[in-house]
């Protein structure tokens, strides 16, 4: 472990920056990291590069993340070309239901906040139902991709009845801490981050007011007026896939996690339950639509292919993760904080080394594995609070997600929305920042009384 560990992921963030091609800035990251493993060789270095791309598919999980990321570019594609989204939009807006900008908003929002058990499931099925919505009432899918990242995540964190709740108690466990279920429950409350970010993402939507460089995305937002459909033949053709898609996402979790919702398989019940959808949505318009077989193959490739650059950008933040893995960039971060401290000032500390793990990583979930078994022990040698230092850990790895233009999730949201990813990430910004902001000082407050 040393200083060169945090090169790479330093390099990723300044390349994107400055020459705007996220791609670029992983491929450079990842050589350079590789260069660092293998002691400066540049032959070794590109060698490795290229095995340690091939390698992320030696892990099952990260293979259906993959494949299901591509495999929605098909169900979007051909969902677009059967005019339910329009029909729908013409349905909702017809009704009454969604008349304005704050009811739009709050579609999203109720789906990002209702659907906890899988963080992919709560992003796809709120994104791709409000692109047309935010189109009709002149809302950038820049606001659309900040609602569904910014509620996915912190209710996944705060509801835990899913894999993450599982996953932060067994490691909370492993720690050999009394009771850490309690620990777990109570930090909840103590998640100021979660809770900080979603009453901002509600204040959002009910003011219909967006700052900085949202704003200016906005003013570039064209309006647009959805094609006037048969909404009672139409409409049916985004809702039934979608609606399948959510159910059979909750039946796999059941049937995966033997009974248990908690312990099923976000990835594998996902990957089932979007190739089932796309045959669904592929059936519909063939045998209902009467849509030619040849046609809607040649549109589900064009979907396939619409999402391979996004797809790459997920297969590189892979390699990027496994390599920083290897130099232990998240446990020289760790060690490099010191161990004389004021106990009051501790948990605003690991707040923002979970959030700067989180970030350089572009995963909340390795962060949680290196600082849960670091912080949970300081807090019982300390006598401080360990739920708080949880809640800290598991905000301020949320926060660094969110923030970082290489995590899995902040591409996943940009392509469910249908927005740039650089766009994205600039204007999601500010609103992280404003929520990890007032997260730090409430950490202060909190380990001071």
């Amino acid at each position: 472990m040393s200083w060169l560990s945090i090169l790479p992921p330093i390099l990723a963030i300044a390349v994107a920056i400055w020459k705007r091609e996220v791609i670029i800035a992983l491929l450079v990251a990842i050589f350079s990291a590789e260069m660092i493993l293998v002691g400066g060789n540049p032959i070794a270095g590109f060698t490795q590069t290229v095995d340690r791309i091939v390698n992320v598919f030696s892990s099952g999980y990260n293979t259906r993340i993959l494949m299901f990321s591509l495999l929605i570019g098909a169900l979007i594609q051909l969902i677009k070309i059967s005019g339910g989204v329009p029909a729908l939009v013409n349905w909702l807006t017809g009704r009454g239901i969604v008349n304005n900008q704050r009811k739009a908003g709050l579609l999203p929002t109720l789906l990002g906040s209702s659907i906890f058990i899988d963080t992919n499931m709560s992003v796809l099925t709120a994104g791709l139902s409000s692109q047309d919505l935010f189109d009709k009432f002149n809302m950038s899918r820049a606001r659309l991709a900040y609602i569904i990242d910014s509620t996915c995540a912190p209710i996944s964190v705060l509801i835990l009845l899913n894999g993450w709740g599982a996953a932060i108690l067994g490691q909370v466990t492993e720690t050999g801490i009394a009771d850490p279920t309690s620990v777990m429950i109570n930090s909840i409350a103590l998640n100021f981050y979660a809770i900080v970010t979603l009453l901002i993402v509600f204040y959002t939507v009910f003011s219909t007011k967006v700052y900085g460089p949202m704003k200016t995305a906005e003013t570039k937002q064209t309006p647009t007026v959805s094609e006037k459909l048969s909404q009672a033949t139409k409409k049916r053709y985004m809702l039934i896939p979608l609606v399948f898609m959510v159910l059979s996402i909750l039946l796999f979790m059941f049937i995966t996690g033997e009974g248990d919702l908690r312990k099923g398989s976000g990835s594998q019940s996902v990957l089932w339950s979007v190739i089932l959808s796309t045959l669904l949505i592929f059936l519909l318009l063939r045998y209902d639509a009467k849509r030619k077989t040849k046609e809607l193959i040649e549109e589900s490739f064009k979907g396939l292919g619409n999402l391979l650059p996004l797809v790459t950008l997920v297969l590189l933040a892979f390699a990027l993760s496994s390599s920083m893995g290897d130099l232990k960039t998240g446990e020289f971060v760790a060690s490099a904080v010191g161990e004389h401290l004021p106990n009051w000032i501790i948990p605003a500390l690991i707040f923002v080394l979970a959030g700067f793990i989180s970030f350089t990583t572009g995963t909340s979930w390795g962060t949680f594995g290196i600082l849960i078994p670091i912080a949970i022990p300081l807090a019982q040698a300390l006598g401080i609070n360990p739920s708080l230092v949880l809640g800290a850990v598991l905000g301020g790895s949320v926060f660094g997600d969110h923030a970082s233009p290489i995590s899995d999730t902040t591409v996943i949201s940009s392509l469910a929305a249908g927005c740039d990813l650089l766009e994205h990430v600039k204007t999601q910004l500010p609103y992280a920042l404003t929520a990890g902001g007032i997260s730090i000082a409430l950490y202060l407050v909190a380990g001071f009384l």
